[in-house]
């Protein structure tokens, strides 16, 4: 009968649904994803991104050439830096899968399909590329509504992590807001930052992303931190983490972390980004 739930399809799909892959419901979302991406594959599709203005049609292709992508980040024309561009555009091929909820006549499912249409490379050292039908439209929302930040502000940024912890304050923010707070779960946190197929300790994990990102980010943009450990018994289960952006970039001089014990009842809402 049209419309009746197989019990073990709901299961299987429920299992789906709480991965962190890549669920998308809004563009903001696309601000979690790609935790498997390498700090200069970040960049690079960050510079996609750049391309899409308020003009912007969703069956737009857009060119660029390899030279503009390496003046831009600084690098001289070797072979070796032309195949790190090819590769880092390889990975965004690769490694951009999206998955979007649907639902036909009341029946819950996901869709699976590509950030991206086609990657086009040409001799003459041109790429041309163009963001799939279903993924064009949370590339422009993230652009339109969230996404604040400039290429040269990106490009100063060294490690992935900041430049994941940038996105995340990005895209959840309205632009005149200063004030930003990211909570999740820990699984939520670990798959932001190293995306769907590694886990690590707890302490490894605050020490080698969390706080490598706090401290760039407060050098380089004069960021102010709050950390709140999110605790059930002694276990660390999720984070608050709060931030401040100082007016006219101004330098504040310390980087506040907090910690309180507490017993986080919402963590299993799925609904984590405030």
């Amino acid at each position: 009968m049209q419309g009746k739930i197989s019990k073990k399809a709901d299961v299987a799909l429920s299992k789906l649904l709480t991965r962190q892959d890549y669920l998308v419901v809004q563009g903001n979302d696309l601000a979690k994803a790609f935790g498997n991406l390498s700090a200069f594959e970040h960049k690079v599709l960050d510079y996609c991104f750049s391309f899409v203005t308020s003009e912007s049609q969703p069956d737009e292709e857009y060119s660029v050439n390899a030279i503009d992508i390496l003046h831009h980040f600084g690098l001289n024309s070797s072979g070796f830096n032309y195949e790190r561009v090819a590769k880092a555009f390889k990975a965004l091929n690769e490694n951009t899968a999206l998955y979007l909820r649907i639902e036909k006549a009341g029946v819950p499912g996901i869709l699976m399909t590509q950030l991206f249409s086609h990657f086009k490379f040409w001799a003459d050292g041109t790429v041309s590329f163009q963001f799939s039908k279903e993924g064009a439209p949370y590339v422009f929302d993230l652009r339109k509504n969230f996404y604040s930040f400039h290429l040269n502000e990106l490009a100063q940024v060294k490690s992935k992590y900041s430049l994941i912890m940038l996105k995340l304050i990005e895209a959840n923010q309205n632009r005149s807001q200063n004030h930003i707070t990211i909570k999740g779960s820990m699984e939520d946190w670990q798959g932001w930052f190293l995306g769907s197929d590694r886990r690590w300790p707890t302490s490894r994990f605050m020490q080698k992303t969390i706080n490598v990102a706090i401290d760039e980010l407060y050098q380089k943009f004069g960021f102010v931190f709050t950390v709140t450990s999110l605790k059930e018994k002694r276990t660390v289960v999720g984070y608050i983490i709060e931030i401040n952006k100082p007016e006219n970039n101004r330098k504040i001089k310390k980087v506040i972390r907090a910690t309180e014990i507490t017993t986080p009842d919402d963590l299993s809402s799925g609904n984590y980004l405030q």
